[in-house]
């Protein structure tokens, strides 16, 4: 599987609820779960006016289906050609 960063466009959402925060990953990992073992949700950074998303998945198709599925927007897919981090410099 690839791993890909979503964006999506939430105005607001940095100010709901736990209560709110939890609806919103019930609903995701419920259509993961219907979706089956080609896509996987790594985490979310909630940041002003968006979400940006990790996953992994075999493909961008599968992620706008669960985008679909679930209610949650696209802005954009990018697809992580590589990482690099602190211990890159160690290398």
């Amino acid at each position: 599987m690839k791993k890909y960063l979503i964006e999506r466009a939430l105005p607001g959402f940095e100010n709901s609820s736990a209560d709110e925060f939890r609806a919103a990953a019930k609903t995701s990992n419920a259509v993961l779960q219907e979706l089956g073992p080609d896509i996987q949700w790594i985490e979310s950074y909630v940041v002003n006016d968006m979400t940006l998303c990790v996953y992994m998945a075999r493909d961008e198709d599968i992620i706008r289906e669960h985008a679909q599925k679930s209610g949650f927007p696209i802005t954009r897919i990018t697809e992580v050609k590589t990482m690099i981090g602190p211990s890159t410099a160690e290398s």
